[in-house]
């Protein structure tokens, strides 16, 4: 992209858990790209209580690059959805994008992403060919197709996490899952409350370091999950409401921001 057409400000959501292997490099290229995308950018790393040296990986950069990286930490695993809630709580830009820290995606393609927001509030991600085993592939399709389904979802790939939406979405959707389902609520209600969505063919790679943390067994919990989170985003009772309206002030009040070492050595000589 040319300088006049950067964004003013970008902030990128990479929620982690045991990518000790993958995190540097994929911070890296988010840095290297991130100049001739936006004005303004960051990059906040939310570790999901990872029993690897995640943390450890992320921390030199922290040093090196603050405020432009940002390492939050969770001191448990809490899920993915709680991770990108912890990040989307803490970004500071007008655009927000989330993918997945374990190098399946080119974070550099996020450039033929943002044009779409002229004229849409979020962009959604599909995979056009997928490095994903047989049964996980049969899998995602019964998905997709039941959530299109029973959300009136118009998209091919909801749980392709590679996403892109204006401030006002993120502003106005609560996210209330705590695990994978969180990138079908997002479009769910990004869809319940009339924001425009759009999609876009990314590249999928193999994966080349760690392992993934979904598995088949997660099926019918998150069978489960669909139809509660239908309930609560179509039929939700007065107490469900309240709760939601909670969940951002405990979310933004949560310790779990990492300060720099720079910043901690400058403070003990002063």
């Amino acid at each position: 992209m040319s300088a006049h057409q950067r964004v003013p400000g970008l902030s990128i959501v990479l929620p982690a858990y045991n990518e000790e292997a993958n995190i540097g490099p994929v911070v890296e290229q988010a840095l290297e790209c991130l100049p001739r995308l936006a004005e303004e950018y960051e990059v906040i790393v939310v570790d999901d209580g990872s029993r690897d040296g995640t943390s450890a990986e992320v921390e030199p950069l922290l040093a090196e690059h603050h405020p432009r990286v940002r390492l939050l930490r969770h001191e448990r695993n809490q899920g993915y959805g709680a991770a990108l809630r912890s990040g989307f709580s803490r970004a500071r830009h007008d655009y927000v994008f989330y993918t997945d820290a374990d190098r399946q995606f080119d974070i550099a393609e996020l450039e033929y992403l943002l044009p779409l927001l002229r004229e849409y509030d979020a962009v959604v991600g599909f995979r056009v060919y997928r490095y994903d085993s047989p049964t996980r592939l049969v899998a995602s399709t019964v998905y997709n197709w039941i959530v299109r389904l029973l959300f009136r979802v118009r998209v091919r790939d909801v749980d392709c996490s590679f996403k892109l939406f204006r401030r006002e979405v993120i502003d106005k959707v609560t996210i209330e899952c705590t695990d994978f389902f969180v990138d079908t609520e997002l479009v769910a209600k990004a869809r319940k409350w009339n924001f425009r969505i759009v999609e876009k063919g990314v590249r999928h790679y193999a994966r080349v370091a760690g392992e993934t943390s979904v598995r088949a067994s997660d099926v019918p919990r998150t069978l489960r999950t669909v139809a509660r989170m239908w309930q609560r985003i179509h039929r939700p009772t007065p107490g469900q409401v309240e709760a939601s309206e909670k969940i951002r002030a405990a979310v933004a009040a949560a310790p779990v921001e990492v300060t720099p070492a720079r910043a901690e050595t400058t403070r003990a000589s002063d």
